[in-house]
């Protein structure tokens, strides 16, 4: 994490110094950002989006690396108190497996080779979304793949709060500039969509595209599991779970956890052995422990993220959906507000 100052003006300019940088608009804002040191100023209209008339500034994460830029499209806004109620205590986090895919239903081994979903895979991402409709949902992080993209988006079109899930466009200056929104109703009916590779799947190497089973013929069905299911042993050029593990829990710890930490609800769309890494580190499985986890495709887990613990709340399946919300009185009381904002 780069060292930095933070400097505040009486003009509403909040100043992050170091040294080099990008610059980035959302809405009526104007973000500079660099991978190392750099200089941030964030410049807010008059109009703002919080009504309170105190300045609020959302958490800014910056590494070594380019990263996204946390703005005011990622947060709601005072007055949206049926999403930001819940912020002073607890926040939830959802974890989802992509849908099936394509070579999910050929039994091929896919890794990171970018392929979309079935008609099932469809109707899954669609009824994992309904299970999660009352959920509050601030900030979508996904891979790069377009299964989990594909999977989140579906998803939240079923939520009914009905905002519109808007994947953030980082790669250069054009791509800012081009997708910039300049409405402020929009961007508070938006949810901020943020993807990275540190999220997808474990890659294959010399098995992606093959056969399992033609795979396991050839090769042995024990090598086969070793490859598949030991937590070190990567198959012929690719990863192990140990090595896709090292970059989704950084990841997650550098970039998510402080937005968690800020107060922002978070799903969270990806893949088998990246989502496994991530429950590994919430749950503090031990290697042995992780190995043996599997997830369904589609189907979403809920945490509990308070006073600093991740508590794990099962998924919040249709008929156990009651049981779900008892264990925090926060969920229901965000149930009951859309309940009541909605009837």
């Amino acid at each position: 994490m780069a060292n930095a100052m933070l400097q505040q003006t009486v003009g509403g300019t909040l100043q992050l110094l170091s040294n080099s940088g990008t610059h980035c608009n959302v809405g009526n804002r104007s973000v500079r950002l660099l991978p190392k040191g750099f200089k941030l100023e964030v410049e807010f209209s008059k109009r703002g989006i919080y009504s309170s008339g105190k300045r609020k500034f959302n958490v800014i994460q910056a590494s070594t690396s380019q990263t996204s830029v946390v703005g005011p499209l990622l947060a709601p806004s005072s007055s949206d108190t049926v999403d930001s109620h819940m912020k002073s205590n607890e926040v939830a986090l959802i974890l989802i497996r992509h849908g099936e895919s394509l070579w999910n239903e050929k039994n091929l081994f896919t890794g990171c080779v970018d392929v979309p979903l079935t008609n099932k895979g469809v109707e899954e991402a669609i009824e994992g979304g309904h299970r999660i409709s009352n959920i509050p949902v601030d900030m979508i992080y996904t891979s790069s793949l377009i299964r989990a993209q594909m999977t989140a988006m579906l998803a939240m079109t079923q939520h009914r709060r009905k905002k519109v899930p808007i994947i953030l466009h980082n790669e250069d200056e054009r791509a800012r500039a081009w997708s910039k929104i300049y409405s402020e109703d929009t961007i508070e009916q938006s949810i901020p969509v943020i993807t990275s590779w540190k999220l997808n799947e474990r890659m294959y190497g010399e098995l992606q595209g093959l056969n399992k089973q033609e795979t396991a013929d050839k090769f042995g069905h024990e090598k086969v599991h070793e490859w598949r299911r030991s937590y070190d042993i990567p198959p012929p050029n690719g990863e192990s779970l140990e090595m896709c593990a090292q970059r989704a829990v950084a990841y997650f710890r550098d970039n998510i956890e402080p937005q968690l930490l800020s107060g922002k609800n978070i799903l969270i769309s990806a893949h088998g052995n990246s989502l496994r890494s991530i429950i590994m580190y919430l749950d503090k499985l031990t290697s042995q422990e992780v190995i043996t986890l599997e997830l369904s495709t589609g189907i979403p887990m809920l945490y509990i993220f308070k006073e600093g613990k991740f508590i794990r709340r099962g998924s919040p399946v249709a008929p156990t959906e009651a049981g779900v919300y008892a264990y925090t009185r926060r969920l229901a009381q965000y149930r009951q507000k859309l309940d009541d904002m909605l009837t």
